[in-house]
């Protein structure tokens, strides 16, 4: 039964989801452990810049001079230059916090841009999908609380990677369907190694690199590869049958600082964990029963 449901589509795209965010996980795991080692910003730069190599490489013989055409330059360049900000706050972040508080928190980025759109794109946004978003808001101040393992001045980063990650989703819903995916990867990576150049200079340690290459390979690959399945999987089902497996990184997450960084959350924490993805579900659930309406 389980095999078969995988081989369909939609068992597919599932399977697809529930990898990519082990693999998200395990990149957060690895960059975690290597910012101790590496300058920060030089991770960063090498993030990108393996995106946008490994992505040309892979799909230029395919598609040719039409993996560079894009009608919205500065559209690409603006979600490439987001996404670039949100990981270097991620990365800060993860220097700070615990695996399993630092998700949590990211994984309030659909709920923001679910209110950015209402706001800003003026888009209709119901009365329990701003009750759910009330809800996960509750649970990151039980996670933040004063005094709290997480609580201090190095929150800004995680607060301004939402944010920026929030604006990056709407840019992306924005260019889904009038632009080729792997163009926007490609761009998103050419972006963001673009914009660090200029810092990455004055940072650049030629002897870490040399030290641990291994570490920068896989959080270049497994970024790069990481968004590939995260493309693939939307492919094969709608983001309405998938939001609710995008919560199995909470549950990676968690193991991953566990297993290598010995953190554990406290009650308060984990009750914080638990309304957050319970409103994070609640609000994929709405999602499905709004569109089981429009179908009617």
């Amino acid at each position: 039964m389980l095999q078969k449901f995988i081989r369909t589509k939609q068992g597919g795209g599932i399977l697809l989801m529930l990898l990519t965010t082990l693999c998200f996980a395990g990149i957060d795991t690895a960059s975690k452990h290597v910012v101790s080692m590496v300058p920060v910003l030089m991770l960063l730069w090498f993030r990108f810049a393996f995106q946008a190599s490994l992505t040309f490489v892979l799909r230029s013989r395919k598609e040719g001079f039409r993996l560079l055409i894009t009608a919205n330059p500065r559209l690409q360049a603006a979600r490439g230059f987001l996404s670039l900000f949100s990981s270097g706050c991620a990365l800060y972040s993860l220097r700070h916090m615990p695996m399993a508080e630092f998700t949590s928190i990211a994984m309030l980025s659909p709920m923001i841009a679910t209110a950015m759109a209402a706001f800003f794109l003026k888009s209709h946004v119901s009365a329990r999908r701003w009750l759910l978003m009330g809800v996960g808001l509750a649970g990151v101040l039980l996670i933040v609380r004063p005094g709290g393992q997480v609580f201090g001045w190095h929150l800004i980063f995680p607060a301004l990677m939402v944010f920026a990650y929030a604006t990056f989703q709407i840019i992306t819903s924005l260019l889904s369907g009038e632009e080729n995916p792997y163009t926007t990867h490609f761009y998103t990576g050419l972006a963001g190694g673009i914009g660090m150049l200029p810092l990455v200079m004055f940072v650049w340690d030629s002897s870490a690199l040399l030290q641990h290459w291994p570490w920068f390979v896989a959080v270049g690959m497994g970024s790069t590869f990481g968004h590939l399945m995260l493309i693939r999987a939307y492919s094969r089902a709608s983001p309405v049958e998938l939001a609710p497996y995008t919560y199995a990184q909470l549950a990676f997450a968690t193991l991953g600082g566990a297993v290598v960084f010995g953190q554990s959350p406290d009650a308060w924490a984990w009750l914080g964990i638990a309304v957050i993805a319970a409103s994070g579900i609640g609000n994929a659930r709405v999602t499905m029963q709004e569109a089981g309406l429009r179908r009617q």
